[in-house]
């Protein structure tokens, strides 16, 4: 039996070759095994599609409810030294007036 890489999305180790393809049937994740060894974080990407690495400055596109705010976050809120993790909310920052918090890459765009 061959040992196939576990799922670079969501870890999960029930990873299947379906043609050329390796898939997660946990998360639905579709890689090539030639990039399985290659994974890292070029895989966060704006709402734009531009590659997002740590250090960046992004730019948040919509008004984002903050749980336990009075105020949203608003549309243009520049948030600066982004650090990426995995996960859901995959951006870490620190908002000026909102403290520490994580955001999803789908709702910034790179400045």
């Amino acid at each position: 039996m061959s040992t196939l890489p576990p799922c670079p999305k969501c870890e999960s180790p029930y990873t299947y070759e379906d043609g050329a393809l390796l898939t997660c049937p946990e998360c639905a994740h579709e890689w090539s095994l030639d990039t399985a060894d290659t994974a890292d974080q070029s895989d966060f990407k704006d709402a734009n599609g531009n590659v997002l690495v740590d250090g960046d400055t992004v730019s948040v596109i919509k008004d984002l409810k903050v749980k336990g705010a009075s105020q949203p976050l608003k549309v243009g809120t520049k948030v600066k030294n982004i650090r990426l993790v995995e996960g859901d909310h995959n951006i870490d920052c620190k908002i000026d007036g909102f403290g520490q918090m994580k955001l999803k890459s789908e709702f910034v765009k790179k400045i």
